[in-house]
């Protein structure tokens, strides 16, 4: 297939590139059968764009948010994107904590990431400046909480309706 690179050479002209980026890549790795790209937050929109615009991947496949409680950084974000044309998926991964819960928005790049920063702000608490329309997606606009964080209670606190007794607590 004319214009078709392999794997490997996609690994490297990525790690060629990233390289351009310098310090604002703290990491690529392998992991399993994809190269994740890990970003400072703050070259993480400049990254994507490049991603897209330079390498071919022109497909958005998830965007959402990460909770590692008790971490330096314990909040971030996860991309994977997808060049069609190559049939190639690349992870980027960018950690915040939660004193700075703002990114860029990434709907200027694919306008299918509004739907997931809606998400990652309606259960992580991940705000997305620049975002068109950031409000709760599933969740009630008054719900107190982000219930995908590790922190959140695994059960309701507010239930009334329920007696431990009848489940031996």
């Amino acid at each position: 297939m004319p214009g078709f690179v392999v794997k490997a050479e996609r690994d490297q002209l990525v790690k060629d590139r990233m390289g351009a980026l310098g310090e604002k890549i703290t990491g690529i790795t392998q992991e399993a059968d994809m190269l994740c790209v890990h970003v400072k937050k703050d070259a993480l929109h400049d990254l994507l764009r490049t991603l897209r615009d330079e390498l071919g991947f022109g497909f958005l496949t998830t965007c959402c948010g990460m909770h590692f409680p008790g971490e330096a950084q314990d909040f971030g974000l996860v991309y994977h994107l997808h060049n069609m044309r190559q049939g190639h998926r690349i992870r980027v991964k960018c950690r915040t904590t939660l004193n700075d819960l703002e990114f860029q928005t990434a709907t200027d790049l694919w306008p299918a990431a509004n739907w997931m920063e809606r998400e990652a702000w309606d259960f992580f608490g991940i705000k997305f400046k620049g975002h068109p329309n950031l409000k709760r997606i599933l969740n009630m606009e008054d719900f107190p909480a982000f219930p995908l964080r590790k922190d959140y209670p695994l059960e309701d606190p507010t239930r009334r309706d329920k007696d431990d007794k009848m489940f031996g607590r």
